[in-house]
């Protein structure tokens, strides 16, 4: 499959990170994962603070890379609801690992170690 931008290099961990390594996506991904957050306004209010501008970047990058669809919402239709793909949801083992990571190697975590 051909993509429709630029590679650095034909790396798997380069892949990884160029379809959701900055910061911001993963913590949308994981709102959705830990969070059940489903819309613009949820994702907004994480305790990180992400600009309004960043946040909609992110999550138009996501949805343009088949991680997210958005529709929609079925109670109110000025609102959208974004959701993990197939292709997201295969994130979620990937989530658990880095916060098994966090839980052992930060002190300062707010993760329980168990």
């Amino acid at each position: 499959m051909k993509t429709s931008y630029q590679r650095r290099s034909d790396c798997p961990i380069n892949f990884a990170l160029e379809m959701f390594g900055d910061r911001w996506s993963l913590l949308i991904i994981r709102d959705i994962v830990y969070f059940g957050k489903q819309t613009y306004g949820e994702f907004l209010d994480a305790d990180e603070g992400i600009a309004t501008n960043i946040l909609a970047n992110r999550l138009a990058q996501l949805e343009e890379k088949g991680i997210l669809t958005k529709t929609p919402s079925e109670t109110d239709k000025r609102k959208e609801v974004y959701a993990l793909t197939d292709k997201g949801l295969d994130l979620i083992p990937i989530l658990l690992e880095m916060a098994n990571w966090s839980a052992r190697h930060d002190p300062d975590t707010g993760a329980p170690q168990a």
